[in-house]
């Protein structure tokens, strides 16, 4: 009866290994069919680029957090000194990142934090580079009182923008004023010095209103919109007033909201010209989109006559819709910040981040394709993400964007694209 028993116990477990192997089999076929499938459609998206010669890529990533522990490794560090519960010197997160993977040899140079992202961007050769700036470029010490948080980087460190070629920074976060109006000031007249577009943030409410408008050399303009959001922590002191300086906050996704950015967009688009939306909304954690934050980003597209919507706010990606043609980044992770080695939220992989390349018509602001690359933070760099982790970013973009028609494949260079309905 015993030699019964194990018998049928080894064959249990012999079926469960056939079982467990032949699903790895159909997983690995699913991965090589993807990559087929990835690159037919690559060469699709080149084609149509072809066809369409004046076609503008633009790129996109997440939250730049440039301050408190990646500017302490700058060569013109700040005053280390923070207001935290959790540290009181900014010194301490530059420890812990090095207590996580190893050592950094610093002060290091103003392209070292880019890293392999600056040969993507050679690369791509992008028209336009948008990002989010979530830091304030100030000496100023006027923190704001209560916030709980307050990155800063020294406006000697301005090179690090210029070293990535940035062309425009949407500033309608709830990081920008962590250091009084002061420390906006200053971050305005760094940002201008540097030749950077600023949007999102100004001196008072029509100059936080104004677009940032990027030409493009024989093929048009790119024109920037910049909304900030209560939902994504910004306070509502913050927002600017006719005699106040301050963000362009979005109080509300009401018809009144649209109505406003419908006006300002008609104020300025001509034929030809992309108009993107660069909102910080909703919260940092977790995968569920709002319907609000659905319905407001179509009537966007429908009745205010956006063409991209790039969003942000959220610690990790989130899902990607193509509506209409039209691109709508829901949440595109941080890209770079000094988080290494804080505990909590493992599970978001808050360390993985997606390089947006967004290739648009400009006569009808349609996607023509959208090519991703996936990158990780390690000691403060951005750095090609691994396989692996790649897979886990297709997957993750996979499932979240079921409920949109998107889903991503990974190519035979490591990199995603996405397809749409």
């Amino acid at each position: 009866m015993k030699s019964k028993s194990f018998l049928c116990c080894v064959a249990v477990y012999l079926l469960f290994f056939a079982i467990e192997a032949q699903t790895l089999n159909q997983e690995k076929i699913r991965d090589v069919q993807g990559i087929s499938e990835m690159v037919d459609n690559e060469n699709k998206t080149v084609e149509a680029a072809a066809v369409i010669p004046n076609a503008i890529t633009i790129f996109f990533c997440g939250d730049v957090m440039i301050g408190r522990g990646i500017d302490q490794i700058l060569p013109h560090p700040s005053d280390p000194t923070i207001y935290e519960s959790y540290m009181k010197n900014a010194q301490g997160y530059v420890k812990i990142a090095e207590e996580m993977n190893g050592p950094i040899d610093y002060p290091v140079s103003f392209s070292y934090v880019w890293g392999d992202a600056l040969k993507e961007l050679e690369r791509v050769a992008p028209d336009v580079r948008i990002i989010n700036l979530e830091t304030s470029v100030t000496e100023s010490n006027d923190y704001w009182k209560g916030k709980g948080i307050n990155y800063r980087m020294h406006p000697e460190n301005i090179s690090i923008l210029t070293a990535a070629k940035i062309d425009v920074c949407s500033l309608a976060n709830n990081h920008i004023l962590d250091w009084g109006y002061s420390g906006l000031h200053e971050t305005l007249e760094s940002l201008i010095r540097a030749n950077i577009k600023i949007v999102g943030a100004g001196r008072n409410l029509f100059k936080a209103q104004l677009p940032a408008v990027q030409k493009v050399p024989s093929k048009g303009r790119v024109i920037v919109f910049a909304f900030g959001l209560g939902t994504s922590g910004v306070p509502p002191s913050w927002g600017a007033l006719d005699k106040r300086p301050g963000v362009n906050l979005l109080r509300d996704l009401s018809d009144k909201s649209l109505f406003d950015i419908q006006e300002k967009v008609r104020q300025v688009k001509r034929k030809g010209d992309i108009v993107v939306a660069s909102i910080h909304w909703g919260s940092n954690w977790g995968y569920a989109i709002p319907r609000s934050q659905t319905v407001f980003a179509h009537r966007l597209i429908d009745e205010a006559g956006i063409d991209i919507i790039h969003g942000h706010s959220s610690h990790h990606v989130r899902a990607i819709e193509v509506y209409k043609d039209k691109l709508i980044l829901y949440g595109c992770g941080d890209f770079l910040n000094d988080y290494e080695g804080i505990s909590g939220y493992e599970e978001f992989r808050a360390d993985l981040s997606l390089m947006y390349f967004a290739t648009v018509e400009p006569s009808t602001g349609k996607l023509l394709g959208l090519q991703m690359t996936p990158t990780q933070i390690r000691r403060f760099k951005i750095i090609r993400a691994s396989y692996v982790d790649t897979l886990w970013l297709k997957k993750t973009i996979n499932r979240e964007g079921t409920a949109f028609g998107t889903k991503a494949n990974v190519t035979g260079d490591n990199r995603l694209t996405l397809q749409w309905d």
